[in-house]
């Protein structure tokens, strides 16, 4: 993974260049991070020196979401081993690329005939859009610490956000909203991404949207 800021974004890669010349995206240009690249140098706990294994586990996985996120197409994917990625979230069996890009991951411990989001009835747009809306000035992404390094990466993670934006109808708190978790890579040669787990508390992640508005 290159650690450089030549592709066209301070952290994440596969964004600009020849090589995305041909990438089809879902707004049908990248994604601009100037807010979130923001957000996420004032608020981050560590700088993580260029070329440390820290700040390359954080931008692999920045361009990863990046990529499941904006690229419409899984062939313009390059953070993935198409052929061989699974996913899956707290031990849960392992989901397709197809899946995931039909759901989020944060669903709530809870009947789902009261979710306040049931990933079931959305899709990536709209999931993408509810986020947006939520997070305005985006919703970062740090990596807190790594355990082992390739081929099979443990690393903890942060991601966080501030709620100005309304979440289903509630109106927006202003609050920090944060998701702590681990996660585990496995990539091969290439460090392209074969296997995906990720570890967090869901209910806990959900309850930060749903608390009431102080008047």
């Amino acid at each position: 993974m290159d650690s450089s800021s030549s592709h066209g974004d301070k952290y994440s890669s596969f964004m600009y260049g020849e090589g995305e010349k041909n990438t089809v995206w879902r707004n049908g240009a990248p994604p601009n991070y100037d807010l979130v690249n923001k957000l996420f140098e004032e608020g981050r706990n560590q700088e993580w020196p260029i070329g440390s294994v820290e700040e390359k586990v954080q931008r692999l996985v920045k361009s990863w979401e990046m990529e499941m996120v904006y690229k419409t197409r899984v062939e313009d994917y390059k953070t993935l081993n198409l052929e061989k990625f699974t996913f899956s979230v707290n031990g849960r069996p392992s989901i397709t690329i197809a899946e995931i890009r039909q759901m989020l991951s944060c669903r709530p411990p809870c009947p789902r005939s009261s979710w306040y989001y049931d990933p079931a009835k959305e899709t990536a747009k709209s999931s993408n859009d509810t986020f947006t809306t939520m997070f305005p000035c985006g919703f970062a992404l740090e990596i807190l610490h790594v355990y082992t390094g390739p081929p099979e990466i443990v690393y903890k993670f942060r991601h966080w956000g501030y709620m100005e934006g309304p979440f289903k109808g509630r109106p927006p708190s202003g609050d920090l909203v944060e998701l702590i978790g681990l996660a585990i890579f496995t990539v091969d040669e290439a460090m392209r991404i074969k296997k995906v787990e990720f570890f967090y508390d869901r209910g806990e992640f959900l309850s930060g949207f749903l608390r009431e508005v102080s008047l």
